[in-house]
């Protein structure tokens, strides 16, 4: 679809949320406007998504958490992770001739419980000022009385019939009468309101235990899954501490392992050598190097990264600066980095929605939640209305790997958050969607804000690349590039030996993301949003 730019940034001196469906936004401001702190916003501002953007997001899937307490001038993580099953084996899957997880289906539906609603919980009980209900109310009214369709979500639906075809389910919900909705139409998900106005009365346990516990359990034992009522019941979300770095003069904190937040840090300390900023903006060396610091991150992340309750991740090794110096010798200022010779894998191939939030007292939520890929696994778990995600197909089945399956763990997960902060204060808050594409989506953003003195929106809207494959055919070491990078950048790229994939203009492949960065002299919170999605920054 076309899409068009040239918005400017938005500015807000109270509140300001960002994500990509401006009605997700709305509610958010709206519980701001009732008193309600920056974590009842993103409660609010996720549940609406899980309705208004279903093909992204949804109460089935799982979500991350960086939360930063103005008054104590703490960050801290929670861990929304789903994880898998009491009876997962690599075994289960080896002897029915699976060599993987697959990507569609009630099994990787199955294999590890939902994480998300643990979450809102969990940070809902520590930071919430307004009831849970009036957090869920704009996301019951929407399932329950009607949410527009897009033409992002009617193409996105047209794109995966196929695989939400099998499951009558999903397509009483997406597509009524046999038919893929038009832009502009509604479509309802009764059922879907009556699960969140179970999570509103009960907390997580009207969605583990209770009536929609027992029809997510009956549902999966009917259709061969994993989980049981025992293993959602077992599902808690986890606080933690996140990683930092910094870049230049500014601290920035990502999510910790399971996730690939590390990466974000490695590229950065790897980059920081070659001050960037001293180059042309939007020239063909950042963006070359940058490619190369990617390449380096990933194999490290390929390697080590797993679920740090099964594995030892040597996370304080892998953002130490260095540990950078030993790498960045790998790096070619003159050639691309050859794929054979420093190998990454994984796929930019994954859909997800990015939250972010700042309240009245400069409380602020950086929050990644996710189904996986569009529409997660395309199973809704029978009379729940709940899409379950597809997250488990990145568990291996090679016993031999950290990340390999087993019973209670959480696969890697490719959902990051951040949040920057300058002399101490809280500077930015930064994420985006696009599973392998988040860490450079994170990397381009940052780089664009700190290096080259963009605001929010010009950082968002700058022309965008992203390394690695979306499907099979393609070579993984494959440069996709929007056009909108000078012609001279573009040719360049090529003569050092990088494999081109030309988009056009724009492309929502090269992911949605949205931020907010805070005036460190006036307090103004400036709000940015992708075009490439439907969202929009709202402020008050």
């Amino acid at each position: 679809m076309q899409i068009n730019t040239g918005r400017p940034v938005t500015m807000g001196p109270h509140g300001m949320v960002t994500c990509p469906h401006s009605l997700a936004s709305q509610a958010g401001v709206d519980v701001l406007r009732a008193g309600g702190s920056a974590v009842d916003a993103a409660i609010a501002t996720s549940a609406a998504l899980a309705v208004l953007y279903p093909h992204m997001t949804g109460v089935g899937g799982d979500a991350f958490w960086l939360i930063h307490d103005a008054k104590t001038g703490q960050v801290r993580y929670l861990d929304g992770g789903g994880r898998a099953a009491a009876s997962a084996s690599i075994d289960w899957f080896k002897t029915r001739g699976h060599d993987e997880i697959p990507f569609r289906g009630v099994l990787p539906a199955t294999l590890t419980t939902p994480g998300s609603v643990a979450s809102w919980g969990a940070a809902h009980a520590a930071y919430g000022r307004l009831p849970l209900s009036r957090c869920l109310e704009s996301a019951i009214v929407y399932a329950r009385d009607g949410f527009p369709v897009t033409q992002r979500l009617a193409g996105w639906i047209e794109h995966v019939k196929k695989d939400l075809a099998p499951h009558a389910e999903s397509c009483a919900i997406f597509m009524p009468d046999g038919q893929v909705p038009v832009a502009g139409s509604k479509l309802f998900n009764p059922n879907l309101a009556n699960t969140l106005e179970a999570i509103a009365a009960h907390g997580p346990a009207g969605f583990y235990e209770g009536a929609v516990g027992r029809e997510l359990a009956r549902f999966t034992a009917e259709h061969g899954g994993f989980f049981t009522e025992a293993d959602l019941a077992a599902q808690t979300a986890r606080w933690g501490e996140p990683i930092q770095g910094t870049y230049r003069d500014v601290t920035i904190f990502e999510t910790p392992a399971p996730t690939q937040g590390f990466t974000v840090l490695q590229m950065l300390n790897l980059l920081e050598p070659y001050a960037l900023h001293e180059k042309p903006y939007q020239s063909a060396d950042p963006a070359h190097l940058m490619v190369q610091a990617k390449q380096i991150a990933y194999h490290d992340r390929d390697r080590f990264l797993a679920d740090p309750m099964f594995a030892d991740v040597p996370m304080d090794r892998l953002i130490a600066k260095s540990y950078a110096d030993e790498r960045r010798p790998l790096m070619d200022p003159a050639r691309a980095l050859p794929w054979d010779k420093v190998p990454s894998y994984g796929s930019l191939t994954g859909d997800t929605v990015y939250i972010a939030v700042v309240d009245a007292q400069g409380n602020a939520v950086s929050l990644i939640h996710s189904l996986y890929g569009v529409f997660g696994s395309a199973v809704v778990a029978g009379q729940t209305g709940v899409m379950l995600q597809n997250r488990a197909a990145y568990f291996s089945l090679d016993p031999t790997h950290p990340n390999r399956l087993e019973p209670g763990k959480t696969p890697l997960h490719t959902l990051i958050a951040s949040m920057g902060f300058r002399d101490g204060r809280l500077w930015s808050v930064v994420g985006c969607m696009g599973a392998d594409g988040q860490p450079q989506i994170h990397l381009q953003t940052y780089i664009n804000l700190i290096d080259f003195g963009r605001n929010i929106q010009e950082a968002l809207e700058a022309p965008r690349w992203l390394s690695g494959r979306f499907g099979l055919g393609e070579d993984r070491d494959t440069l996709h590039i929007e056009a909108r990078f000078p012609q001279e950048t573009i040719n360049e790229l090529v003569r050092r030996g990088h494999r081109l994939n030309r988009w056009g203009d724009w492309n929502e492949l090269a992911g949605h993301a949205h931020g907010i960065v805070i005036d460190p002299v006036s307090g103004m919170r400036y709000g940015g949003s992708d075009p490439r999605s439907d969202g929009a920054a709202a402020g008050y």
